[in-house]
């Protein structure tokens, strides 16, 4: 039996977010997995229907303590040292990037970040994790028998069973005296779905050639209910902000429909959107390792391509 403690959070609207999900389905990568769920704030009802043995409440985040998280990082590690599980699951997200890292050292067993896939191997915990800048996977088997383990967005699909689990708040008995205060925050500015959360993305390369025909994908996306995404060479070059780069050094997501405009399908890129349930390429060159990748392809010049791709979706939709 492998013991889980899941630290979960929820998004903008209070729901659990699809990462916790994703991590529930990581979780039972382990052999015989007891999973304990930890979310911070107030209960969404559907904790009530995960497939887990237990979920924690702990308080939320007191406003002058977000991007610091001292308390919540004090109170799960209070959990820990009740629960004594073999390892720690967290999102790679701001909370569980600054969080879970002052847990490990904390505890002092190993601390595995980004990763993309856990599993038991002869006994031990094994994870795959980006190395060399992102140019590469490596696998890593944990040293220690408590390991604290950030999980990358998107790399598992989110998990749809569903349990009866017990359901408690957690009263911590030690407040800490915040030795930082937030003075100011920032909210970036977003329009229509997140990259991660949507089924439809439209992305695009390199073979686009400039930024101007990111408003073409931008349109697209719109008559989908989608959102916009970009290849690593398309954001170094400045076409558009990497909050779109999709790949190993960017955001991996698991849509219904990925459709990747003027990328050519390198291993980086791959990474981040080969867990889509069907690929469609469209690139001008016929011998782009996309195509080996795609469900659907279709080779041409983007520019001929994705107006008439446009409105005949349009016409479809009308």
């Amino acid at each position: 039996m492998t013991s889980v403690l899941l630290v979960g959070e929820c998004d903008d609207s209070g729901s659990l977010g699809q990462p916790a999900l994703q991590a529930i389905t990581a979780a039972n990568r382990l052999t015989d997995p007891e999973i304990t769920v930890v979310i911070v704030g107030d209960l969404p009802p559907s904790v009530s229907s995960l497939p887990v043995g237990l979920v924690l409440g702990i308080p939320k985040v007191d406003e002058s303590d977000i991007g610091i998280y001292e308390q919540a990082t004090t109170d799960i590690f209070q959990i820990i040292n009740r629960v004594h599980p073999d390892v720690v699951l967290f999102n790679k997200s701001d909370f569980g990037s600054l969080v879970a890292p002052r847990v490990a050292f904390r505890l002092g067993v190993v601390f595995a970040s980004d990763c993309m896939e856990i599993s038991n191997v002869d006994g031990s915990i094994v994870v795959t994790r980006p190395v060399f800048g992102g140019s590469a996977l490596a696998d890593f088997e944990v040293a220690t028998t408590q390991s604290v383990i950030t999980l990358r967005p998107g790399s598992f699909s989110a998990s749809t069973e569903t349990g009866n689990p017990s359901v408690e708040e957690f009263i911590s008995d030690v407040t800490v005296d915040q030795r930082a205060s937030v003075l100011d925050t920032i909210e970036e500015s977003r329009e229509g779905v997140r990259l991660e959360d949507a089924n439809v993305i439209v992305s695009g390369g390199r073979g686009l050639g400039g930024p101007e025909p990111f408003s073409v994908l931008h349109d697209l996306a719109n008559v989908l209910e989608g959102a916009v995404g970009a290849s690593r060479a398309a954001c170094d070059a400045g076409w558009i902000d990497h909050a779109y780069q999709v790949g190993l050094t960017g955001k991996s997501v698991t849509p219904d429909l990925y459709i990747a405009v003027g990328i050519s399908g390198a291993s980086q890129h791959m990474a981040g959107c080969s867990s889509s349930r069907a690929i469609v390429a469209i690139n001008k060159d016929a011998d782009s390792n996309i195509f080996k990748e795609a469900r659907y392809g279709v080779v041409g010049d983007w520019e001929k391509v994705l107006p008439a791709f446009l409105s005949a979706v349009r016409d479809i939709k009308s």
